[in-house]
């Protein structure tokens, strides 16, 4: 990662290097000329520099090559409004089932002993939602320095059972605080009964509601071609709406201009038909279900 005039950067890519924020989704470019003149002058070799307009600005307002992106935001204005009126009933029913089973939520420091139940959580399992969880395996020091970034503009919200940790969140406020973003939430498998994910989605709202903060972002709400599956069902039920957002991708060097021309800029999936792509998750499901042990996941 480098530093561009303060903003964090992440160069991806081996033969096409691209730029984008560190934080992305919830972190936006507010003078993106600036860092685009920045990577031009750096020592660093860049070949695309791609970002994403706020949520509040879904009309293309700059001149540079664009594609169409989304994220999943939840407009809120009260609590009790996404409570009464926004929220599903299904979703609504498992954040009550998750206090009756003695799921308690709070708002903790960040500490040691967060970062253990953290730690405790991502190694629960190595298959979440019939895919390899990038967490899984992670030592303490690695988790630590995860997690404790962006803290001036953080969060973290606990689900305890009694006195262990069983799920958490990591809100992170956009620079100008006009929305906040899931960065982390994550609940232990074997606590999936006791919906302690629900009760931290509603936690984060009542977080965003309390701070007069408009818009709550959960990541994408569609990736790629996949239009449709259980996390972006979950998000659904809990009033999450697909936003359309302009993505920028500007070429800094031939090489960016080649790349963004044949559509190199793309992740591969992108470029495979969607039959193929279904049967080839169906594959990955078998085999990981075969190699390692797995348990689904209840949203």
């Amino acid at each position: 990662m480098m530093d561009v005039g303060g903003t964090g950067i992440q160069i991806r890519g081996s033969l096409v290097k691209i730029a984008r924020l560190d934080g992305e989704k919830f972190l936006f470019a507010n003078d993106p000329e600036a860092i685009i003149t920045a990577l031009r002058k750096s020592k660093s070799r860049v070949d695309l520099f791609t970002f994403i307009q706020k949520v509040s600005e879904t009309t293309p307002k700059y001149s540079y090559p664009m594609e169409w992106d989304n994220l999943a935001v939840l407009p809120i204005s009260t609590f009790d409004h996404w409570w009464n009126q926004q929220l599903g009933f299904k979703a609504r029913n498992k954040a009550k089932q998750a206090e009756k089973k003695g799921i308690v939520l709070r708002e903790v420091p960040f500490s040691d002993e967060l970062v253990r139940g953290i730690w405790e959580i991502y190694n629960e399992t190595p298959i979440r939602q019939g895919r390899k969880f990038p967490h899984y395996g992670k030592d303490l020091e690695t988790v630590y320095k995860e997690e404790a970034t962006y803290l001036d503009r953080s969060i973290f919200v606990g689900a305890w059972l009694g006195d262990k940790l069983v799920g958490f969140i990591k809100l992170l406020w956009d620079y100008d605080g006009s929305q906040a973003g899931l960065l982390n939430i994550v609940s232990l498998i074997e606590q999936r009964d006791k919906a302690p994910t629900n009760a931290l989605v509603a936690h984060a709202v009542r977080a965003c509601a309390e701070r007069k903060t408009p818009y709550l972002v959960y990541s994408n709400f569609a990736y790629g071609k996949r239009t449709s599956d259980s996390l972006s069902d979950f998000k659904e039920r809990n009033a999450f709406q697909r936003v359309n957002l302009p993505r920028y991708y500007v070429p800094l060097t031939p090489v960016g201009s080649i790349a963004l021309k044949l559509g190199l800029h793309k992740k591969l999936a992108e470029h495979i038909p969607e039959w193929m792509i279904l049967r080839l998750r169906e594959i990955r499901k078998s085999w990981l279900g075969r190699n390692m042990q797995s348990a689904p996941e209840s949203t």
